[in-house]
């Protein structure tokens, strides 16, 4: 039975990596800093791999949130997530180089006015202003990535992953991806019988959309392959505008609503979708969630929990 530390293994992904590790008969060790693993403290996250002895990491620890917050908190976000990638790699020179560490990146590191990703076009221009802080360290997993394993040998897969969505995220709107926000805040607005609702920004932006126990499933199917620095897209070469999925989720809730715009609000970059070739040459069989299905079962978990 091999034993995987699943970084952030509260947070959202990480719960559902967990879940999905114990489903495959890993011996699943979830780490944060609520059971003593603080990866800001580099000493916190050596102590915690001496007491663990993990054969792979699967990182999830990340400082996000949406498109807003990321904003708003630049200097916390890029500082937290930059001292977290090094941390991580550090700590697994100091323990053990044999430990395989797997990584996502979020598709926000492709740049900013990009159409369809192809991941030999990823680094030819800057990332959209409006995520730079956390775009920025995303960029980063792959170099520090890349360095440890020239110099040390550490073995890396990595994965680039587009908005998640899904059950177990958080229930304030401005801290998760605009598919989750736009369900928690229609079911809000049905409750409370408004006629109007407000859709942040132009609502014309496409994005690329994956469920979370996708995303969760292809992570621990990694632990199989031997190395991916470079990374590919976890892909299905299809996009929905903001406007799209508000219009499913209110037709999903029987909820007759009519959408208004607040163009305050920045839109971010205005098309993220992955190329899937790379991805359906060694996962052709994978099937994803199709999205109706798991914007339903979202909207069934919010409706428990507000």
């Amino acid at each position: 039975m091999q034993k995987v530390l699943v970084l952030g293994g509260y947070g959202f992904l990480g719960n559902h990596v967990v879940s999905e590790l114990k489903k495959r008969n890993y011996m699943a060790i979830s780490a944060s800093r609520r059971n003593g693993c603080d990866i800001l403290k580099l000493s916190s996250f050596e102590n915690f791999l001496v007491r663990t002895h993990p054969e792979a990491i699967i990182n999830c620890a990340a400082h996000v949130g949406s498109v807003h917050y990321i904003r708003q908190y630049a200097a916390d976000v890029i500082y937290e997530n930059m001292q977290m990638i090094l941390n991580l790699y550090q700590g697994v020179l100091e323990v053990n180089p044999k430990i395989k560490v797997i990584n996502p990146i979020s598709n926000c590191s492709y740049p900013g006015d990009a159409n369809t990703h192809f991941e030999p076009d990823w680094q030819k221009g800057p990332v959209h202003d409006s995520v730079l802080a956390y775009a920025s360290t995303r960029r980063m997993i792959h170099a520090v990535s890349k360095c440890f394993q020239l110099q040390h040998q550490i073995k890396s897969v990595n994965w680039f992953i587009s908005n998640a969505y899904g059950p177990g995220d958080y229930t304030d709107p401005t801290k998760v991806h605009a598919l989750n926000g736009i369900i928690i805040r229609l079911i809000q607005a049905q409750r409370k019988k408004d006629k109007l609702f407000e859709i942040w920004g132009s609502g014309k932006p496409l994005r690329e959309w994956v469920y979370i126990k996708d995303v969760a499933k292809i992570l621990v199917k990694s632990l199989k392959i031997d190395e991916q620095i470079y990374p590919v897209n976890l892909a299905q070469n299809k996009a929905y505008s903001i406007i799209e999925i508000a219009d499913i989720v209110a037709s999903l809730l029987s909820y007759k609503v009519n959408f208004t715009f607040n163009t305050k609000f920045t839109d971010g970059a205005m098309y993220k979708i992955l190329d899937d070739k790379n991805f359906r040459t060694k996962n052709h069989d994978f099937k994803f969630t199709p999205i109706l299905q798991g914007i339903k079962n979202t909207i069934d978990y919010y409706k428990g929990i507000l």
